[in-house]
């Protein structure tokens, strides 16, 4: 290895063969998803009409370690282990004593963390018999990787696209259609609820609440032959992201290195907790001390300015309510380029864990973002995804920190995923044509009226 470390590299044989499993280390349990017809804790096979078995058992598993399949590893090393990175071109136009790492999943051949987990629901799927698998994409980073899983296992796959990302982002559409999914966009008129949404209102530019509703319909409407697919979210999804933390840990130690601050973009929360699990691992039952900072934007604030409380994750309301921060099933944010960020919910173990005070949530504007992500791109040769800009931004805000204080800190990010299909977003910024969203209370408190009441 080189003196300066640049890239750590993980040997493919020492690559992880399982995922960890956060539940039986939770300061407190769980709170219970709840059954959106009765309001009482749901019980797991309530989730058989849309998720195969092999899932629901991981969705509620005790054990810290779930063993990877061998078929799934085996597909994982078309790109995995990923690299570590050292970014010290960044850290040099920074002027900043911390030292900056960042796990690069934009390797993947989707260009994103996604394909950890689409590679292991197609899998237990497939197991399982089922024909094709239905989801919802935003910016399509998640659409994409499931395509490519679908193909891979050969499974007929639906994508309901939000409609302001199918229209913003054509090439992400036919890379979808490349690998033979379907997609749609969304709200759309091929199901009930899209088109009573369309009744509404012929212009919705849609949100990934919609989308959900619209493919979990399909779903659940076809007789058992199709199961529906989330990208994040759900505990079973957050599981099997882990692998980036794991390997992560495992490319620190090579060089003997600890991070004191791991960073993540959230949307539902996958790629955050993906790299910063396996650290809070360390935190709860080792008692090492971490400042783990979840980024999202402020035009979708859910963790920093929602309700802690039972909501559902879509808008029809036929999804399991989990609790978690919300800003209201029926929230509808801002064309933000972080299609991926615009959700309004949150997964539930994330959630849990700001509530014990062991993650720190905070919120950014778009044009910080970008202005963050052009820098980078420029030291590190790497455009990232708008979503992977808010973990960019935060990293270079906590580095700047360290230059004021003169504490050298270990920074470590998630890198979710390149910008390459976003470049309608870089346009925009570039010509100064992107707008900053600070929402209004107002706005808020429209969403905040459609969370149910849940008497538990």
């Amino acid at each position: 290895m080189n003196k300066h470390h640049y890239t750590i590299n993980l040997e493919p044989s020492k690559m992880p063969d399982a995922w960890y499993n956060i539940n039986p280390d939770m300061p407190s349990p769980l709170p219970p998803p709840l059954n959106p017809q009765t309001l009482q804790p749901i019980n797991p096979s309530d989730l058989e009409a849309i998720f195969p078995k092999g899932l629901i058992e991981q969705e509620v598993s005790q054990d810290r370690y779930i063993s990877i399949p061998g078929e799934i590893m085996d597909i994982y090393q078309l790109w995995r282990p990923t690299p570590l990175r050292r970014a010290y071109r960044l850290e040099k136009a920074l002027d900043t004593p911390a030292k900056i790492y960042y796990k690069n999943e934009s390797v993947s051949p989707s260009g994103s963390h996604k394909l950890n987990t689409a590679v292991a629901q197609a899998y237990y799927n497939k197991k399982e018999g089922i024909l094709g698998l239905t989801t919802e994409t935003g910016a399509g980073q998640w659409g994409t990787a499931l395509s490519i899983a679908c193909s891979m296992f050969n499974l007929e796959c639906t994508v309901y696209m939000v409609k302001i990302s199918f229209n913003q982002k054509p090439y992400r559409r036919i890379l979808m259609q490349s690998y033979g999914a379907k997609v749609i966009p969304s709200p759309s008129d091929t199901t009930d609820f899209g088109r009573e949404i369309l009744k509404k209102d012929p212009n919705n530019t849609g949100s990934l609440g919609i989308a959900i509703s619209e493919a979990i319909e399909v779903a659940a409407k076809s007789g058992g032959v199709k199961k529906y697919t989330l990208g994040s979210v759900l505990n079973h999804v957050l599981l099997h992201q882990t692998i980036i933390g794991e390997e992560a840990k495992l490319q620190m130690e090579l060089i003997d290195e600890y991070p004191d601050i791991v960073i993540g973009c959230v949307g539902g929360g996958s790629n955050f907790a993906g790299l910063a699990f396996p650290f809070v691992h360390d935190v709860l039952k080792k008692e090492k001390k971490i400042k783990f900072i979840a980024v999202e934007p402020a035009a979708c604030p859910t963790m920093t300015r929602g309700i802690y409380a039972y909501d559902y994750g879509d808008t029809a309301g036929m999804t399991p309510l989990l609790k978690q921060y919300t800003l209201g099933h029926n929230f509808m944010p801002p064309g933000i380029h972080a299609g991926g960020l615009r959700y309004h919910g949150v997964a539930g173990q994330v959630a849990h864990l700001i509530r014990h005070g062991v993650i720190t949530p905070t919120a950014v504007l778009q044009n910080p973002v970008f202005q963050a992500n052009l820098l980078f791109a420029k030291c590190e040769g790497i455009i990232p995804a708008p979503e992977s800009g808010h973990a960019v931004r935060v990293a270079i805000d906590e580095a700047l920190k360290c230059k004021e204080s003169g504490e050298a800190k270990t920074i470590l990010f998630n890198l979710s995923g390149h910008g390459h299909f976003d470049m309608s977003a870089y346009d925009e910024y570039i010509n100064s044509k992107l707008p900053d969203y600070e929402l209004e209370d107002e706005i808020l408190k429209k969403g905040f009226e459609g969370i149910p009441k849940v008497n538990l």
